[in-house]
C-alpha cells in the first residue's frame, strides 16, 4: 500500500505574519508545499491530505488543490480549536490552535495507511522523502506501533533570523529513538544569549529555567517528518483526554499537545519503537519574514541545476 503524505497547513503563521503555507516562493508561483508534494510523488506516495483552518479553505482550494488534479489524490481535513473530545469545552480566552498533534488527529476519519506527517512551511529536500517513502512501503500489512522519524542535524536547521523550535533527540545502539524534547528557542548564541545568529557561536538552546545550554552542531532533530500507522490516531485519542483532563493545560491558553509529547509518552512507556532515519539534508523555510528573500534564492538555485523543472505541475 502506498503511503499517505500528511501536511500541517493550520498554522497561524504569526511569526511570519500572513499565510505563509500559501506563499509563492518558486519561478512560477510553486509554494514550499508544492516542492514537497513533488518530492513525495517522486518518492512513491499515493494520497496528499492537508489539515488546515476552515475560514481559509476556499482561497487554499482555489489556489493549491485545483493544481494538483489528475496527478494525485487529494483530500482536505480542518483544525480548529473547538474539536475537542465529548465533555471538554475550549478555556474562556482560550485562541491558540491546540497544537500539532491535535492537528495530526484530525486526520483520524480520512487516513487509513501508513503516513507521513510533515510540515508546509519546511523545505526538507528529496533524500528525506525517499527515506521515509521507503520505511512506510516496507512496512507489513497490518503493521503497528513501528513508526519512524527523519533526524535532521541541529545544525543544518538554523535560521539566520532568529530562534526555531525543534524536538531535540537521543537513540539508542539500533537507532530508535529514546527521548524528544521540544525546545523552543534554539539559536547560535553567546552563554548569556546574546551575539545571535554568529557564525563563531555555539549552538544553544533555552531549557526551563530559562539557561542556555550548549548542543552539539550534529545532535539529531526533530523537523515534524513523522512516519506513523493508523494506530497512531488511538493512542493521540487517549493521551489527548489526559492532556485536558490537566488542569495546568486547561489554565495555561497558551498549552499545546506537541507531536514529540505523543511520541515520548509511547516510547518512554514501550508501547511503541521510533526509528531515526538519518539525513545530512539541509533544512530551510520561511520561519520569519526575513527568511523569505534567501529561501527563494535557494529555490532558483535548485531550479537552475535541474534537481527541479521550472513549472512543477
Amino acid at each position: 500500500m502506498k503511503p499517505t503524505l500528511f501536511l500541517l497547513a493550520a498554522g497561524m503563521g504569526s511569526r511570519y505574519g500572513g499565510l505563509k503555507q500559501l506563499d509563492g516562493l518558486g519561478p512560477n508561483g510553486e509554494t514550499i508545499m508544492d516542492y514537497s508534494i513533488y518530492d513525495a510523488i517522486q518518492a512513491g506516495f499515493g494520497k496528499i491530505v492537508w489539515v488546515i483552518r476552515k475560514d481559509f479553505e476556499e482561497q487554499f482550494r482555489t489556489q493549491i488543490l485545483s493544481k494538483y488534479e489528475g496527478h494525485i489524490p487529494c483530500e482536505l481535513c480542518f483544525q480548529g480549536i473547538d474539536a475537542l473530545p465529548e465533555g471538554f469545552s475550549v478555556p474562556e480566552g482560550r485562541q491558540k490552535p491546540w497544537g500539532t498533534n491535535h492537528a495530526v488527529l484530525m486526520g483520524k476519519d480520512v487516513i487509513k495507511e501508513p503516513f507521513c506527517v510533515i510540515n508546509c512551511d519546511d523545505f526538507y529536500n528529496r533524500d528525506a522523502f525517499m527515506v521515509i517513502g521507503k520505511f512506510l512501503s516496507n512496512l507489513p500489512e497490518g503493521a503497528k506501533n513501528q513508526y519512524a522519524m527523519v533526524g535532521f542535524r541541529v545544525g543544518n536547521t538554523l535560521s539566520e533570523n532568529g530562534t526555531v523550535a525543534r524536538g531535540i533527540c537521543s537513540k539508542d545502539a539500533q537507532d530508535h529513538l529514546t527521548t524528544v524534547v521540544e525546545r523552543t528557542e534554539i539559536v547560535r548564541c553567546a552563554a548569556d544569549g546574546s551575539n545571535a545568529g554568529a557564525a563563531s557561536e555555539p549552538i544553544r538552546f533555552k531549557d526551563e529555567k530559562g539557561q542556555w545550554v550548549v548542543v552539539d552542531d550534529n545532535t539529531p532533530v526533530s523537523m515534524n517528518m513523522w512516519g506513523f500507522t493508523p494506530d497512531y490516531f488511538e493512542h493521540s485519542e487517549a493521551y489527548f483526554k489526559e492532556f485536558l483532563s490537566d488542569p495546568k493545560n486547561m489554565e495555561n491558553l497558551k498549552a499545546e499537545f506537541f507531536i514529540p509529547l505523543m511520541v515520548n509518552k509511547l516510547i518512554v512507556e514501550k508501547t511503541a519503537t521510533v526509528k531515526v532515519l538519518d539525513t545530512t539534508s539541509k533544512w530551510f523555510g520561511v520561519t520569519y519574514a526575513a527568511d523569505r528573500e534567501g529561501t527563494v534564492a535557494r529555490i532558483q538555485q535548485l531550479v537552475d541545476e535541474g534537481v527541479y523543472p521550472n513549472k512543477l505541475f
